[in-house]
């Protein structure tokens, strides 16, 4: 099956296979949540993107994804892309059955329900199994909103963005006092659009997928409108 990153809550997770990893995505809650695992196929580790709400659901995908390691399926590493509570709502019940250990932003960690194990900041690597990760930075959203970033060999680039970029526009920035628009542009735009070509994936925290090269074009208008 062609993978479409159209997922909704309550359905199944998408797959997609890569040369050396498979992502799998699920949609959660109301909200429409997206959850993410990265399994590296060469050695079954697993690392997963923002635990964000029905523990029993996001336990099925960690299984699904098999593997070894410690814990739950293999799973090593349980990332939380930011603070928000939509994000985290099943991060002390995940890490609790898998005994992965925990990574957030340095900025966000201490507002998480669980104080992660290790503070990420701009320019970490975390590394899963074969795989590496690149941890960008990038405040506006909230302080320590972290993204992540995985080249495959085979060539193309794989971009987890939390609630920093989405289709149509970056993340919202007027809902708190700490959120501001012109430092998340200015961050989305230098560390991704001004990094990463237009055949880079993106992987939202929330709704469908899309590229940077579909993004590209509108990023004048999304600075005029100032949101």
């Amino acid at each position: 099956m062609t993978y479409t990153g159209a997922v909704t809550p309550g359905g199944p997770w998408d797959t997609r296979e890569l040369e050396h990893a498979t992502i799998r995505k699920l949609a959660v809650s109301a909200m429409h949540n997206n959850v993410y695992l990265v399994t590296c196929r060469p050695t079954g580790e697993q690392l997963l993107i923002d635990a964000a709400d029905e523990a029993p659901r996001v336990l099925e995908l960690i299984a699904a994804g098999g593997g070894a390691g410690s814990g739950t399926g293999g799973l090593r590493h349980l990332v939380t892309s930011h603070r928000h509570w939509d994000h985290t709502r099943a991060l002390v019940e995940v890490a609790a059955a898998t005994g992965a250990a925990t990574y957030a932003g340095d900025l966000d960690a201490d507002h998480l329900p669980l104080t992660p194990q290790v503070r990420l900041t701009a320019g970490d690597v975390i590394r899963c199994g074969d795989l590496a990760l690149d941890v960008l930075h990038i405040a506006g959203h909230t302080p320590g909103s972290v993204c992540l970033a995985y080249r495959d060999p085979a060539g193309s680039t794989h971009l987890f963005t939390g609630d920093c970029l989405f289709p149509g526009g970056v993340g919202a920035s007027s809902m708190f006092d700490y959120q501001s628009f012109d430092s998340l542009y200015a961050g989305v735009v230098r560390e991704i659009f001004d990094r990463f070509d237009d055949d880079t994936w993106v992987y939202p925290g929330h709704g469908g997928d899309t590229t940077l090269g579909a993004e590209r074009p509108a990023l004048q208008e999304w600075r005029e409108r100032g949101w």
